[in-house]
């Protein structure tokens, strides 16, 4: 099975579609206002919504979730969430009120313009989602590894997709701080426990796959343990 990765979005918010023989899976669900964005990235290896088979959220974060329910309700497609974050989804508990560590000006109105103008203000939570577990490998292109790595939020993954040597953290770091501009990685602000977090990545050490993609910034090229050095020289 040949497999390719599709990124879309931006550095600031990010979706990514794993395109196969079989389908297309996509990681995170973005801005509610992504739907052209995404339409237009799988015209282009031609492909279409009706051919994504699954959404597998990282986190349940409202700039993760946003064209989940729109790919739900109008194309049947199932969207998948560590059951420690199904309720934090689609709603069931209020968002997180977690405050900015520390803030610029420019790269703060830079996220707020993101958002915006990609329809932030009009996210609909998905109704319903399809828990998955830690350990689960799913049925869906490109056969998505679900590791829990809890401490942005409860319910935190990993999702691991060797057929792209990837790994996709959602939140768990970020290689470009959406709220100062800062360069490198580092654990992501808005954290339930930033603590927690890096003792949850240290399951990913062993892990051979050379492409890490964070919810906010740029690809971080080399393993997992490259990751993790580069994180612990910040501390």
């Amino acid at each position: 099975m040949t497999a390719q990765l599709l990124r879309i979005g931006d550095d600031i918010i990010a979706i990514h579609a794993i395109v196969t023989d079989d389908g297309v899976t996509l990681i995170d669900a973005g801005l509610s206002g992504d739907l052209g964005i995404l339409t237009a990235a799988l015209a282009g290896v031609g492909r279409s919504l009706d051919d994504i088979r699954g959404v597998v959220l990282t986190h349940g974060d409202t700039d993760h979730i946003g064209i989940a329910e729109a790919l739900r309700s109008q194309h049947g497609v199932p969207v998948r969430i560590l059951q420690a974050d199904a309720e934090l989804a689609t709603g069931a508990v209020p968002a997180r009120g977690v405050k900015a560590d520390a803030w610029k000006v420019g790269p703060l109105l830079d996220f707020i313009w993101t958002g915006l103008r990609r329809g932030a203000l009009r996210t609909r939570r998905p109704s319903i989602v399809v828990p998955m577990a830690d350990g689960d490998v799913l049925d869906l292109p490109g056969a998505p590894e679900i590791i829990a790595i809890p401490g942005h939020t409860k319910g935190s993954a990993a999702i691991r997709v060797s057929a792209v040597d990837a790994l996709f953290l959602g939140d768990a770091i970020t290689t470009r701080h959406v709220l100062t501009g800062a360069e490198g990685a580092r654990l992501a602000p808005f954290s339930d426990d930033p603590a927690q977090t890096r003792r949850s990545l240290e399951r990913l050490r062993a892990l051979p796959e050379t492409r890490i993609f964070p919810g906010h910034g740029p690809e971080f090229t080399g393993t997992a343990a490259d990751l993790l050095d580069a994180l612990d020289s910040r501390s």
